[in-house]
């Protein structure tokens, strides 16, 4: 596999990242961004704001992409405060977030959740050196735009990239698609738990309580699931007797209150596995 930072090696302009010294220049300005030497052009030029926890690699992705007329880019350290106080001061059109191997996805996908509540209007790209389902499905659910793998990626293709989400266009191949495709073609569960933890239903038990949480009748539920309402009405009476409740009502309550939300690792009508009853 590549380095993570060898796209910077496709530079056009003669850029090499094996450079001896830091060059103080590619750091932001006290009063705000960076303007590049085309900043006079007739487009305004991009604001971006850079969080990147690597000191190094923040400095040479900064220095490339000042040297295109297409950005103006200033920089913070990859933490959720830092993060939002340079939001803040220099409102940015859009925000880029690299996720290195000593970050955790958890904490990735916190700080994205924390900058998507407080400023949801503005575009997010995450930089990856690689990506699963997991971390593609959180960072999307984060209210990411984009997701930039830079081991096999070069310069012009970010800036590609930067350039489409900025523009409110998504940026994904098409493994991170089928991911969400696949999020989005499941059929939802709702795991109902004991104190102890232990789920009280089963699978397709879970599935019937997750649909009337939605609030959907047995027929909708029926055809959802791909059963005859019956055997709808059949579910619904062995889990009022499983959990003690007599209505509806009672069993959305009960499932707020107790329920663990999660998707179901099967789709209806599909040639997998089918749940227990």
């Amino acid at each position: 596999m590549k380095s993570p930072l060898t796209f910077l090696d496709d530079f056009p302009c003669g850029f090499s990242p094996m450079i001896p010294t830091i060059n103080t220049s590619c750091f932001p300005s006290e009063t705000g961004f960076h303007m590049t030497s085309s900043s006079a052009a007739t487009s305004r030029p991009i604001d971006v704001l850079v969080a990147d926890s690597n000191r190094m690699q923040s400095q040479l992705l900064i220095s490339a992409l000042r040297r295109r007329p297409e950005f103006n880019v200033a920089a913070c350290q990859m933490e959720t405060v830092s993060i939002l106080r340079a939001v803040a001061q220099k409102a940015p059109r859009i925000v880029v977030l690299s996720m290195t191997a000593a970050l955790r996805v958890s904490e990735t996908v916190m700080t994205l959740r924390r900058l998507h509540l407080s400023h949801p209007q503005i575009p997010k790209v995450l930089l990856v050196e690689s990506f699963d389902r997991e971390l593609v499905v959180n960072a999307f659910r984060s209210g990411v735009r984009g997701i930039f793998c830079i081991a096999d990626s070069n310069l012009r293709l970010l800036c590609k990239c930067l350039l489409r989400v900025a523009d409110g266009q998504i940026w994904a191949n098409t493994e991170q698609l089928n991911y969400i495709v696949e999020l989005i073609s499941e059929v939802p569960s709702l795991r109902v738990l004991n104190s102890n933890g232990n789920s009280l239903l089963t699978p397709r038990e879970e599935q019937v309580v997750a649909l009337v949480a939605e609030g959907l009748g047995n027929r909708n539920i029926a055809r959802e699931l791909n059963l005859s309402e019956h055997t709808i009405k059949k579910y619904l009476f062995r889990i009022f007797e499983k959990l003690g409740i007599s209505s509806r009502v009672e069993l959305v309550l009960y499932a707020v209150n107790n329920g663990d939300p999660r998707q179901a690792e099967w789709l209806a009508g599909a040639s997998r596995a089918v749940p227990s009853a």
